[in-house]
């Protein structure tokens, strides 16, 4: 998978805990339903862009108990998606069945998602230091600045580790027409300000579909959504909850 293989995402801090998986092949399931097309907003010049998207968002949140907050990013994240990158066909309803997965929607351990999308306390998986058969990833930068090896920990409620937000991190509420070049050619963003906070759900939400567009092309096909789950974490196990996660979002 080239560049998208390297850039692999780690989840280590699951509620319902991925493990190793068997990677054996199996039959393609069809991806699940995308919960229905999001409202179209507008994405030049506005102001609090997700604010658009509140009562969409809220009609879900109740159903599904799912904080507003996040809602409003998965939403935003599609629609931006679908701006970008149309032949992706990325549906909020995977977006919601990773981060359901990944961190309960940024609820893992009493965190909460505060105005501004930040999530506080900040949510970190385990060291990644080949123990537990996990895998061994280095953080660079804080080794450099530790002057000693720093094993990497998954960032935030989509568990991005710090290589793979470098290359996929993005600003959700940066200026659309500074990031439109960006989404659309998949390269990584021209500054570190369009780069944004993987402990922010509304950036790690776009980041995400950006990912997962990247690694598997046309999500509504079994065979891309498949290896655009795979590519977030190469489980069989993984894939399989994340499914029944986002098919119970489709309703």
């Amino acid at each position: 998978m080239g560049a998208v293989r390297l850039a692999l995402l780690v989840s280590v801090v699951s509620v319902s805990v991925a493990g190793c998986g068997s990677t054996n092949r199996v039959p393609d399931l069809g991806p699940p339903g995308s919960g229905g097309p999001v409202p179209a907003i507008r994405l030049d010049a506005v102001e609090n862009r997700l604010d658009q998207l509140h009562d969409w968002a809220q009609v879900r949140a109740d159903k599904f108990s799912i904080p507003l907050g996040a809602l409003q990013a998965y939403g935003y994240a599609t629609v931006v998606m679908a701006n970008a990158q149309p032949g992706c066909h990325l549906g909020w309803t995977t977006l919601a069945g990773i981060a359901r997965v990944e961190s309960n929607h940024a609820r893992f351990r009493g965190a909460t998602i505060a105005a501004d999308g930040l999530v506080r306390p900040p949510i970190r998986g385990i060291a990644l230091n080949g123990t537990g058969g996990n895998a061994v990833i280095v953080d660079p930068d804080a080794t450099t600045r530790a002057g000693r090896t720093v094993f990497a920990r998954a960032m935030g409620p989509f568990q991005f580790i710090p290589d793979t937000w470098r290359r996929w991190g993005v600003r959700a509420g940066a200026d659309y027409t500074a990031l439109a070049n960006t989404l659309e050619s998949g390269k990584p963003v021209a500054t570190k300000e369009l780069s944004g906070n993987a402990d922010n759900i509304d950036d790690a939400a776009l980041a995400a579909g950006r990912y997962l567009c990247a690694a598997g092309g046309d999500l509504a096909t079994a065979y891309g959504w498949r290896q655009a789950i795979l590519a977030y974490n190469h489980s069989t196990v993984y894939v399989n909850q994340v499914r029944s996660a986002a098919t119970g979002y489709d309703k």
